[in-house]
Order: C-alpha cells, then structure tokens, then sequence
C-alpha cells in the first residue's frame, strides 16, 4: 500500500487519481475524520492500493499544532491496516514539518532517494540528525533502509564524485540499484499512469522494478545487511543533538506558521 503524505499529491496523480477534495485522503486520517480501511482505494496495478493525498492536507500543519498525540496521528491510524499488506510506503513531503514528522514516527525504516549533487549531500546529513532526533524523542526503531540514487547521468564527473563520497559515508546502506534520469519516467505521470503501465520496458521501470526487487531481498536476507546503528552512521565526534523534544514544534514548523 502507498500512502501519499505530501500536499502536492503527486504520487496520487501519477498513479491516475485526480485531485478530488471530497474523496478521503490522508488528510482525514490525520484529522481522524476516517479510518485507513474507508480511504484506501485499489491501483490499476495488482496488489497495490492507494490512500490518496490532497492540497488540503497542507492544513493539517496548522489544525495539527495544538492536537494531542499530534505527532503519532499516522501511526495510531496505519496500526489497524499494517497486517494487510507486506509492505507500506509513505510518500513524505520535501519538508520538515508535521506531515513528515507523522511519517516517520510511523515508519520502520527510511529510503532515502537523492540525485548525485553536492546541495544534496548536505540534506543527507541534514537528515540525519533529524532521524536522530526521531529515535531519541518518539521511534526508537527507525532507521535508515537505504539511499539510492535517482536521476543519475554517468556521463558527468560530478555525479560519480558525489557517488563515491556517498559509498564511503554509508557503505553497504548505499543501495546498488540507480535510477537513471530518462524520458519515459518524467512522461509517464503526464498521461497519469505510473511507469511500468507507461512503458515497463523502459530503462527507468526496469530500474525500479530492480530497486524493488533489491529491498526485498534485503527485506528477506537480512544477514547479509549490517545491522543500523544507533548513530546512524554520524561522526562520532560530533555532538549529539540537544534538546530532542524540540522537533516536535521545529522552527521549520514554525516558520510555516508566520509565513
């Protein structure tokens, strides 16, 4: 099951969903307005459904702040539908903010997709100290599955740089699968089908299905992963995060207030 948690709702739309605000969404789950059971709706891709996101969700930040149990909404409403399905992927935000925060208090684990520059080296280690500051405050579980590579052009030295420097910060938890940039990927949401209806021949589908393939093997053979560290993988030498509670009301949160 995919549960689309960003305003944007792309991956709601690439899936061949308008944006209807009078259908369920993760919105209402959030709100608990609606059970996961009454918004989940089926894919044209077998074995795959959807809980669908809306603008309307870039509300639930602000109707959220002064909510109990603000930061475990997603959590407490997935826990009724987890058994049903082998995997549940949460489709977060590009931003820290509730919406991300409820996800991942409610995930297991974190992919983390980042295309081969160096501005996104920096939001990796952004993100972890934001992990951290996770498990120390709300899920002592999480950690990080992986980080693949996306919109990848090898013909540039820029791109393998990045690609070394990030073998050498996450080693194995680098995921060998690489999602090449490719046109039949960035055509594929226009005629809203994702891409292996849109063309499953196509080096992008091929790669994903690949990607695929490799979590679950690691998903099964778990031996053959290194088991996550409680730093996640930080510099030991640098300073652990102060006051965990703050993620909870970041600044990121309230910046989206005043503006």
């Amino acid at each position: 099951m995919l549960v689309d948690c960003d305003p944007q709702a792309n991956s709601t739309g690439g899936l061949g969903f308008a944006r209807d605000p009078n259908r369920l969404s993760t919105y209402h789950l959030l709100l608990a307005e609606a059970t996961a059971d009454q918004a989940v709706i089926p894919t044209e891709l077998e074995g795959l459904s959807i809980i669908p996101s809306h603008k309307n969700l870039i509300g639930a930040n602000i109707e959220l702040v002064g909510a109990e149990e603000r930061e475990f909404r997603l959590r407490t409403a997935l826990q009724s539908v987890r058994d049903q399905y082998d995997f549940i992927v949460l489709d977060c935000p590009p931003a820290l903010d509730l919406l991300t925060l409820n996800a991942l208090v409610a995930a297991d684990s974190v992919l983390v997709p980042m295309q081969a520059e160096y501005f996104a080296l920096e939001g990796v280690s952004e993100l972890l100290d934001t992990i951290e500051r996770l498990r120390l405050s709300f899920n002592p579980e999480l950690h990080i599955e992986g980080v693949v590579l996306t919109m990848y052009d090898d013909r540039t030295n820029l791109a393998q740089q990045v690609t070394q420097e990030l073998k050498r910060h996450f080693g194995d938890r680098l995921l060998e699968t690489i999602i090449p940039r490719n046109i039949r990927l960035a055509e594929a949401p226009s005629y809203g089908k994702p891409a292996l209806l849109y063309d499953v021949r196509s080096r992008g589908a091929e790669s994903y299905i690949k990607l695929a393939k490799e979590i679950m093997h690691r998903k099964m053979n778990p031996a053959t992963v290194p088991a996550p560290e409680n730093n996640l993988e930080r510099n030991p030498q640098d300073p652990s995060p102060s006051n965990p509670e703050d993620l909870s009301i970041s600044n990121e949160l309230k910046r989206v207030n005043e503006s």
